[in-house]
């Protein structure tokens, strides 16, 4: 058996930084779960993300019984099946036994239960009280959960398309660069592109707000380039930021986490208490968490600006790189034949 340690699970699996639901109320029992069962079992993550899944349901079974008793066990057993959950990505990464596989099982199954716990909270109210409200609601829930999401992999895949741009183009000036100072090494462009080079790849740095798979030890500085254009605007916003960082907690507040546990968790408890509360709950966790969205596609933009502007600066010196190497040393350095050269 291994004999992993405390310090082991929390250095190798816990984010730089994570919702704070996660940080304050999963972490501490999640780490020594995971400690446990790397240690004395054989449990494997996608083990755990069935496990996150029957208890995901389970809670739904609570809820549509409706009455103030179930509706504390159904809040209870989601957030065991939230810390399952948690639990199958940091045993994935403490032993290296991740997969893609694993990632689309785990993905697709948050998906289901949410779609799950949403449409049994909301039909054990709708049959206790005969509100058609409750019906929109938990539409509401899920058209919110599929919406973040989505944004989520939209933006993810805008960022793979510019940084492959940005690769490419940066081998193109490297190599350009190279031959303009064996052609004339006092070339005074030359000693800028590097500035130009760091300033379009900075702009490309993960985004630990809206990039959740982040872990201890990631390199922030990326990050500080990315969000250049926005902390020049918010420049309070950076206090803010480091106090929270400080406790590994990411400024975006009200993730799809946080949304989720308003619904089956908050919503859930404090409707056995104030009958009725379940709406109202859910409705100030879904502007909480739109406000937040809308903050991270702001933050986006900014940086895609950014982006755009540097990669423009360094297009420029490449097309100036090319103006000014004779035809067949722009021939050897490209690979590809000039038009109108001889030979």
């Amino acid at each position: 058996m291994a004999n992993f340690t405390l310090d082991d699970v929390r250095q190798r699996t816990y984010k730089a930084r994570d919702a704070w639901w996660t940080v304050l109320l999963v972490d501490p029992l999640a780490a020594r779960l995971v400690k446990f069962t790397a240690n004395r079992t054989r449990i494997t993550p996608n083990q755990l993300t069935v496990g996150a899944l029957i208890l995901g349901l389970g809670a739904g079974a609570c809820f549509a019984a409706a009455s103030w008793p179930w509706l504390l066990a159904g809040a209870v057993l989601y957030h065991l099946s939230f810390t399952l959950d948690c639990m199958d990505g940091k045993i994935a990464r403490l032993k290296g036994t991740g997969s893609v596989f694993g990632a689309w099982l785990d993905y697709i199954f948050d998906r289901v239960r949410v779609l799950a716990c949403a449409i049994a909270l909301m039909a054990g109210q709708y049959a206790a009280t005969g509100n058609v409200a409750y019906v929109w609601t938990a539409l509401g829930v899920v058209f919110l959960d599929m919406l973040r999401y989505m944004d989520a992999l939209e933006i993810y895949k805008v960022r793979q398309q510019m940084r492959t741009t940005l690769i490419q183009t940066r081998q193109e000036a490297e190599t350009l660069e190279e031959a303009v100072l064996r052609a004339d090494g006092t070339m005074p462009d030359a000693r800028d592109v590097g500035a130009d080079l760091r300033s379009a790849e900075g702009a490309l740095g993960a985004d630990p707000e809206a990039d959740e798979e982040r872990v201890v030890g990631d390199d922030d500085h990326a990050n500080a380039a990315l969000q250049s254009g926005f902390y020049k605007r918010f420049p309070w916003y950076i206090r803010i930021r480091n106090v929270l960082l400080r406790g590994r907690i990411r400024p975006h507040l009200i993730s799809g986490i946080e949304f989720q546990m308003g619904v089956f968790i908050v919503a859930p408890v404090i409707a056995a208490i104030v009958p009725g509360a379940i709406i109202p709950v859910v409705c100030v966790s879904a502007a909480g968490m739109l406000a937040f969205e809308l903050f991270i596609i702001y933050k986006f933009w900014l940086s895609s600006r950014d982006y755009s502007r540097s990669l423009a600066k360094l297009n420029d010196k490449i097309d100036g790189y090319r103006a000014q190497l004779p035809a067949e040393d722009l021939e050897r350095a490209t690979g590809t034949a000039v038009v109108g050269s001889s030979g």
